[in-house]
């Protein structure tokens, strides 16, 4: 049966979060309070100053703690996992964890990220849900809502969108007609779409001067749902700024070995149940 571990993204963030972990891995905390210029433990465990939400500071919080609480992981010689996969941000550490880079390395990286994707402001995301994706295009293409994009498949009744305040306005009314359920998210831009493109380029410049390692565990790619070739990094991190994250075909990629699927989150559940419910589905 193989086994994947799975990290979390933007949304898994909340007040308190590594309060257990900081004191075990201290040089670590103090390196990262560093080069990012503010107190991460104060950020993660008090959020004084309430800016934990915003892009730019939720990124790299987030990668650290996702870091410690796989260290902590390995320092338990817990199972070994097959497969790592990522949620958007969480990509990151599923490449931290197989070997791509350093801790060093990917906090720089999720740094240089949240600040492009903090600058990408004017629009956000919505969650769509108990819809499929097929009938949310022919919702679109009916009311002639053409500057939404979708950015997040992450299951078969569960679609992110993405694009700018208006053009969402116009996506959340079509679906209010339909009596079709929907979320706006918390976030500060358009991510995962084309409006990413000017953060995309930018991103590839730096990635660019970076050396990566060789995967010693499959990486399955947000961008194609299928498992990261070692000489596209790059461009398969650049890829995820403006391309849909996957998650349902990633999943589906590893169910199609035919055995049943056994993962473990870091940090939580909420990946698991959508695992869970793409299991369901994929078996029926």
């Amino acid at each position: 049966m193989p086994f994947a571990v799975l990290f979390p993204g933007q949304g898994a963030q909340a007040r308190g979060m590594g309060g257990d972990l900081f004191d075990r891995y201290p040089g670590l905390t103090e390196f990262a309070r560093d080069l990012l210029g503010y107190d991460l433990v104060a950020l993660c465990r008090d959020d004084p100053d309430n800016v934990l939400s915003r892009t730019e500071y939720t990124q790299p919080a987030l990668f650290v703690v996702n870091a410690l609480h796989f260290f902590e992981r390995e320092r338990r010689e817990e199972r070994r996992a097959d497969c790592y996969l990522g949620h958007s941000l969480g990509e990151y550490n599923a490449l931290l964890a197989a070997g791509a880079f350093d801790f060093e390395t990917g906090l720089r990286l999720v740094k240089k990220r949240g600040e492009l994707m903090a600058a990408a402001s004017g629009g956000g995301m919505t969650a769509v849900l108990d819809l499929p994706v097929e009938k949310l295009l022919d919702v679109f293409r009916q009311d002639g809502v053409e500057a939404v994009d979708l950015a997040g498949l992450n299951t078969d009744t569960q679609t992110v969108v993405a694009g700018p305040a208006e053009a969402l306005r116009t996506a959340h009314a079509a679906l209010a007609r339909r009596g079709v359920r929907f979320v706006p998210l918390r976030v500060g831009g358009p991510f995962h779409s084309r409006y990413m493109d000017p953060a995309r380029i930018e991103f590839e410049k730096y990635l660019k001067t970076f050396a990566f390692g060789e995967l010693h565990t499959p990486v399955i790619a947000n961008a194609t749902g299928l498992p990261y070739r070692e000489s596209e990094i790059v461009r398969t991190l650049c890829d995820q700024l403006v391309q849909p994250v996957r998650w349902s075909d990633s999943v589906r990629f590893l169910l199609d070995g035919g055995s049943p699927l056994e993962c473990e989150e870091i940090g939580g559940r909420s990946l698991l149940k959508m695992v869970c419910q793409i299991s369901e589905v994929f078996s029926s």
